[in-house]
């Protein structure tokens, strides 16, 4: 069985940059079945619905929603198992709980992924990103 722990959030400034973890617990062949799907990093605003960041495949194809595009990179390293986002040029807009998840279908990634949470197996708790001045 696989978990995933978010870390790495916090209070920055407009402008500013974090990055975020996401730690996956469990053994090596278990987190191969997910690392070999899609894994994913979505948002969710107070009072608003969750939404799709980024994507990263088995290969490390990434896609990215519109508003994050340029300046948040998704990565991974699999020998750590451990996914990541970088934010940069952060924006008030962007404050919200962020939350890492992944799925082992090796399909999910190739459609449109970031407008579906539910199709994700697995997810973290979240860790908090607040952008204000």
């Amino acid at each position: 069985q696989v978990q995933l722990v978010e870390s790495g959030g916090g209070s920055v400034q407009p402008g500013g940059s974090l990055t975020l973890s996401c730690a996956a617990s469990g053994d090596t062949y278990s987190y191969g079945s997910y690392s070999s799907g899609c894994m994913a990093w979505f948002r969710q605003a107070p009072g608003k619905e969750r939404e799709g960041v980024a994507t990263i495949d088995s290969v490390g194809t990434t896609s990215y929603a519109d508003s994050v595009q340029g300046r948040f990179t998704i990565s991974k390293d699999n020998a750590k198992k451990t996914l990541y986002l970088q934010l940069n040029t952060l924006k008030p807009e962007d404050t919200a709980v962020y939350y890492c998840a992944a799925d082992s279908s090796p399909f999910l990634c190739l459609r449109n992924a970031l407008a579906e949470p539910k199709s994700f197996g697995i997810w973290g708790r979240g860790t908090q990103v607040s952008v204000s001045s």
